[in-house]
């Protein structure tokens, strides 16, 4: 997720795509610090009895079963049924709101149907994220057409997204890395928070009360940082890209001056808009914030870099439904391509491996993740507040 201010993610002229075809991919194997068995956002839990196991002798050993449990249960395997299931559902909707739009006048229903585009938003989003992994298809030419379609319906680059978001997986919650930490009006550690400068460090210290609805700017946010990625890079392609997004905003906003008066379709696109980003920052804040920090003093072998630094929101049809997924990322950041319907029979695999290997698994409800999130973000601005 971005938020407002444009993040300071790392330059990468040829960003490759991070692949787990066949299982994970081991970073370095070093040894780690004595780690706390939850995370920063659940400090009461009891410390582990030994340290966690992270020599190189056993590492490479042990972390190979887990892709093999995986494989044996079939669930790498691309889910062709399903996406395209989701796929018609989701534009289907998308349909049904655009004739709303027509068929009546009435401000409110318009209002309601501004509500209902958002969440048909945040669904088109979680197939271009699927797709965008190469998780949909079995060919890479088909999820990239899939990933390039629910870019132009939210009005963003999807190679922009490609490059923040693999170096987001490479690094998760590395405070010098990872582009989602790198948000000037946001701090994530009180190392950051501490280098703050000037107006921000009043604001920054006060950022528990306004981080949810800074959320509300991150539709606008994906437009703006799309479009300067693809202003600097200025390749022909993206150049290209750049014109299906002023496309996607021209037929947005002509679709609405069209059918409604100009105040509705400016009270349309504001609500649609604002809670459309409100949304996505409601479900892609628990998958990290408030979890476990790195930077390079904190080395981590690739396993327990993606599960100590991820949140899980537990599952049930609901959730699963209205997070696309990703309430299980951990499954997630181990295995970027697996299909969004196999995350699930993925978790009892990798709880049961976590457990050999004394890798603390940390899940909760939705509820209790805000109120993590909120809570470490008021603790670590605590310095800019004294």
């Amino acid at each position: 997720m971005e938020l407002w201010l444009t993040p300071r993610y790392p330059e990468r002229k040829n960003p490759r795509i991070y692949r787990e075809r066949n299982g994970l991919r081991s970073a370095n194997m070093q040894n780690t610090h004595n780690f706390n068995a939850s995370s920063p956002a659940n400090p009461t839990a009891k410390p582990l009895k030994t340290p966690p196991k992270t020599t190189p002798e056993m590492s490479m050993e042990d972390y190979a079963e887990l892709p093999r449990m995986i494989r044996e249960q079939g669930l790498l395997d691309r889910q062709p049924g399903y996406y395209t299931l989701k796929m018609a559902a989701t534009l289907s909707m998308l349909a049904v709101s655009i004739a709303i739009l027509f068929i009546t006048d009435n401000t409110w229903i318009q209002l309601a149907n501004a509500v209902f585009l958002a969440f048909i938003f945040g669904q088109a989003g979680y197939i271009g994220h699927d797709a965008g992994h190469l998780g949909v298809c079995r060919s890479e030419q088909g999820n990239r057409l899939i990933a390039y379609g629910a870019s132009f319906i939210l009005g963003m680059s999807q190679s922009w997204w490609r490059n923040q978001h693999n170096q987001h997986h490479r690094t998760p919650n590395n405070m010098e890395r990872d582009p989602h930490t790198q948000l000037a009006a946001l701090a994530f550690s009180e190392k950051t928070a501490g280098r703050k400068q000037g107006i921000l460090r009043f604001v920054v210290g006060y950022q528990a009360f306004y981080f949810l609805p800074l959320t509300t700017l991150e539709s606008l946010s994906l437009k703006f940082s799309s479009a300067l990625f693809l202003l600097k890079t200025r390749r022909a392609t993206d150049l290209l890209e750049l014109g299906l997004i002023a496309l996607s905003i021209a037929l947005y906003s002509g679709l609405l001056l069209y059918a409604l008066s100009l105040w509705q379709a400016l009270a349309f696109a504001l609500v649609q808009q604002a809670l459309f980003g409100l949304y996505y920052g409601l479900v892609f804040a628990p998958n990290h914030k408030g979890m476990l920090v790195l930077d390079r003093e904190q080395p981590m072998d690739f396993v327990r870099t993606q599960v100590l630094t991820s949140r899980n929101i537990k599952p049930n049809f609901i959730v699963d439904f209205l997070y696309g997924g990703l309430n299980y990322q951990i499954e997630h950041h181990l295995f970027t391509m697996m299909p969004r319907n196999n995350l699930g029979k993925a978790r009892p695999i990798v709880q049961k491996f976590c457990r050999q290997q004394e890798i603390p698994y940390y899940e909760t409800s939705p509820l209790q993740s805000y109120r993590e999130i909120l809570s470490y973000m008021h603790r670590v601005a605590a310095p800019l507040r004294n």
